[in-house]
């Protein structure tokens, strides 16, 4: 991901242009998030337990992607089920021998307050996390102990906590083993890679790189295995940061059916493949990028594959929602687009509420 580029396209004066209400300051504190989750979980007094039936992530959007990171960064250290529940209830086989978190950063969310009370309904033993609201007033009500969030960002921008808080969750009720000293690595490690690849890094450096080779076209996300959660996280961050359309899909399911659909992508617009790969991945999911970028080449206005970073499962995990997050942003930069506002979401969240 190198090359000549504009030098002076995505600095850090060009990001402010733009850049209204500080989005690039929040993904550049992920680091941080993640210290400070840590302190904020031992804060909401979580007593171990026991759930044989596993965790069940409530949520919807920013609030929801921390279920599913949480549990690429614990993969085979699993001895329980961790799931996500997006929508307004729960699986019907949620019982008294389950944990669910319910996330809402907001505490407004109305499909995650029904999945509380449905929850309660079913005797699952509750945990919850947001910055207040609705959410956090039912569960002190109801003596369900409330993880707390700093108010004042996006909820996208609170990935750090809700994975972490998922994480925590997930070893007091016995799904996991705990992994905050993976944690605290994996932090210090973001804060190298948030100088190397933020917008006073050089202009062929690897987010920059990336967001200058897929701009004016619709990104392809493809993970496997532990990228599966981060390639979904990369598509939601370019439609509300950059206003674009984005697709995520997974190998080597992708190969099964999608890979026809390339063959006539070159008249049907500009659309470019990001292969997301791990060095733990399967050695045939190699081949398979490598094949399918191949055959998809011709139809592509670009392929790239691109590496998580780092030893432990959070280290690499967390190295792509970085990543992905500032791809986003520099999209965003790239288009003239204000990353923050998100307009028709709280368009379409208003008129419901007048239903």
């Amino acid at each position: 991901m190198s090359g000549s580029v504009d030098t002076d396209a995505l600095s850090s004066e060009a990001v402010d242009a733009v850049d209204a209400t500080g989005q690039l300051a929040d993904i550049l504190d992920l680091p941080e998030h993640l210290r400070d989750a840590l302190w904020r979980v031992d804060s909401a007094n979580l007593q171990g337990w026991d759930s044989p039936g596993g965790l069940v992530v409530a949520g919807m959007g920013g609030s929801a992607i921390g279920g599913e990171l949480a549990r690429a960064c614990l993969g085979d250290q699993l001895s329980r089920p961790i799931l996500s529940a997006r929508g307004y209830g729960l699986p019907s086989w949620v019982t008294p021998e389950v944990t669910v978190l319910c996330a809402s950063y907001s505490g407004n969310t109305e499909e995650t307050l029904a999945a509380y009370e449905a929850a309660g309904f079913l005797g699952a033993r509750r945990v919850v996390i947001t910055t207040g609201g609705d959410l956090a007033d039912a569960a002190r009500n109801d003596d369900v102990p409330v993880i707390p969030v700093p108010g004042g960002f996006q909820p996208r921008a609170a990935v750090g906590y809700m994975t972490v808080a998922a994480l925590e969750v997930a070893a007091a009720c016995g799904a996991a083993p705990r992994v905050a000293s993976q944690v605290d690595v994996a932090a210090a490690h973001l804060d190298e890679l948030c100088a190397q690849w933020g917008p006073d890094a050089a202009a062929d450096s690897p987010a920059k790189s990336l967001a200058l080779a897929l701009a004016g076209s619709v990104p392809v996300i493809a993970g496997t295995g532990l990228t599966t959660p981060i390639a979904y996280r990369w598509k939601t961050q370019i439609n509300e940061m950059a206003k674009q359309l984005a697709f995520s899909s997974e190998l080597p399911e992708l190969d099964h059916n999608e890979l026809a659909g390339w063959q006539g992508a070159a008249g049907q617009g500009r659309f470019s493949a990001v292969f997301l790969d791990d060095a733990d991945n399967h050695p045939r999911i190699g081949d398979r990028i490598e094949l399918t970028s191949e055959l998809i080449a011709a139809g592509a206005h670009t392929v790239q594959r691109i590496p998580t970073l780092g030893q432990g499962t959070v280290e690499r995990v967390m190295s792509l929602v970085l990543l992905g997050d500032l791809v986003a942003l520099y999209l965003a930069v790239l288009a003239g687009t204000d990353p923050g506002p998100v307009e028709a979401i709280e368009t379409l969240k208003t008129r419901l509420a007048s239903r």
